[in-house]
């Protein structure tokens, strides 16, 4: 005869007491265990029709989500986010950008035509040489290229291109289709140091070296990648909600987007509300992902509206200080938990945005409803992110800063914060640095290697499977104190390491 035991709190009853809790104040009980961790699937939905392998999900941020980075989702299995903080046309390439790659290597390269001249391009570490095209674009034809070392070692530094370029011939040349393998299978074949990735036009779509090749084949192996039905990897794209972004949306449409982000910190507005219906009428193939929203008043709005994805979260990221400087928000435990209760009546996915700094808060997220993470600073300071290295104090460290931020909204964020039209600028943000990460492509399979691992605990085999013992009340959670937290990280040392892999 079993007998049953009340234990802990279901989630029903526990986010019902009025309290605001974030991750780290709760704690899910493990329930039984008939499947070893590799079995755990964790394969989502980011919308109602853009499917993913892993439930991560880039941020739409200027320190976070440019081409680079999204590329390096999509091959993982995720989505890339990328940011609206530049003009639309920029915005549109990165897209395309992404669009036209196979493998997550991309070194951004500088074009140029015949007649021009080298003036600082040089000077950013990441430029690898100068392309040669027919028109100085990367839509043209590549004639040649230039390294740093033919460029020092020209006496007039002021000399046309087209008098010193290295000609361009076929054994540097591969499609643009082919796979990393093939790229170092080729590498190797040719004795080449590096190969340009063509369309078959002749337009480069990339430089690869030698050396990226190798440090991309030592990181663990990703499948097939976050792919659409064209074959190609699917990305997002954030746009505000004024007049003007009807025409960014055009822009982004014609690049391919998979999914478009209305980019804003409170989402429940008559702004929004009035672009989601402009959307799903103007592009009703197009899935729309709305936000951000922490009741469940907030999201049945945007679901009414036709949005086919939640975001949640007010003030909980590590660079946001909206709760602080407005005095509203919401915990993101009970957020995350409230939104998804009613999101998925309508089968809508919801994306738990912000407050993900480890894999325990992402198992967290996802259990109490959510369908995908949103990551800022859990991927700022990695290759992938926009920006440069810097040094400070010994330690190699990259910018991240709040979309909230007077700094990124001196480049028009403050439109997210309704705040563009404002005399008086009020940062909702901080700008900040963290250390150097490394490649996404090495640290979030590992992730999301703990993530299984967690899900087995929780005799979840799947997203699907962890709601659904949620909801049932079989899952249980308690509260945390303080004493609980500190006892349940490490403590009691003098000095130690802490790695994650």
């Amino acid at each position: 005869m079993t007998v049953e035991f009340e234990d802990g709190f279901p989630a029903e009853k526990l986010f019902n007491q009025g309290y605001s809790y974030t991750y780290d104040d709760v704690i899910f009980l493990p329930h039984y265990i008939d499947f070893p961790a590799d079995a755990v699937s964790l394969s989502t939905k980011l919308s109602r029709n853009v499917p993913l392998s892993i439930p991560c999900v880039s941020s739409p941020m200027d320190t976070v989500t440019e081409s680079y980075m999204a590329a390096a989702m999509a091959a993982l299995g995720g989505i890339g986010i990328i940011h609206s903080n530049m003009i639309p046309s920029e915005q549109a390439d990165m897209v395309r950008s992404v669009k036209s790659r196979r493998v997550p290597i991309l070194c951004n390269p500088v074009f140029k035509s015949p007649d021009s001249r080298i003036l600082n391009q040089f000077e950013d570490d990441s430029v690898p040489c100068v392309l040669v095209t027919e028109s100085g674009t990367a839509k043209s034809k590549v004639v040649g290229y230039v390294f740093k070392s033919d460029w020092v070692a020209q006496s007039d530094k002021e000399a046309k291109l087209a008098d010193y370029m290295r000609p361009v011939d076929s054994k540097i040349c591969v499609p643009w289709s082919y796979e990393l393998a093939e790229i170092d299978s080729y590498l190797k074949q040719e004795d080449n140091n590096f190969v340009l990735l063509e369309k078959e036009q002749g337009e480069v779509v990339d430089f690869i070296t030698k050396e990226e090749v190798e440090r991309v084949k030592g990181y663990p192996k990703f499948g097939k990648g976050t792919v659409g039905s064209d074959g190609r990897w699917m990305v997002g794209a954030a746009i505000g909600t004024r007049d003007s972004d009807k025409e960014r949306l055009e822009h982004l449409v014609k690049a391919g987007i998979n999914a478009v982000v209305l980019d804003s910190s409170q989402g429940n507005s008559s702004y929004q509300i009035e672009m989601i219906k402009y959307i799903k009428k103007t592009y009703p193939e197009l899935d729309v992902i709305g936000g951000n929203v922490v009741t469940m008043n907030q999201a049945q709005n945007l679901i009414n509206a036709g949005v086919d994805g939640l975001r949640v979260g007010m003030g909980s990221g590590s660079i946001c200080t909206t709760q602080e400087v407005c005095a509203v928000g919401r915990g993101q435990a009970t957020a995350v938990y409230k939104v998804s209760s009613v999101a998925a009546q309508s089968g809508v996915p919801v994306i738990a945005d912000g407050g993900i700094s480890n894999s325990g808060r992402i198992v967290k997220a996802l259990t109490l409803g959510a369908s995908t993470v949103m990551m800022g600073g859990f991927l700022a300071g990695s290759v992938e992110a926009p920006g440069t290295y810097m040094y400070k104090d010994g330690c190699r460290i990259k910018k991240y800063r709040g979309m909230g931020s007077l700094e990124a909204m001196t480049k028009g964020s403050d439109q997210r914060y309704l705040g563009d039209t404002a005399k008086l600028k009020i940062a909702q943000g901080v700008v900040g640095a963290v250390a150097d990460k490394g490649s996404v492509l090495r640290f979030v399979p590992y992730t999301m290697q703990a993530v299984k691992q967690g899900f087995q605990d929780l005799g979840a085999s799947s997203l699907q499977s962890a709601h659904d013992l949620l909801k049932s009340k079989t899952l249980r959670l308690e509260v945390r104190t303080g004493a609980a937290q500190v006892e349940g990280g490490v403590h009691g040392l003098l000095s130690y390491e802490k790695k994650a892999f």
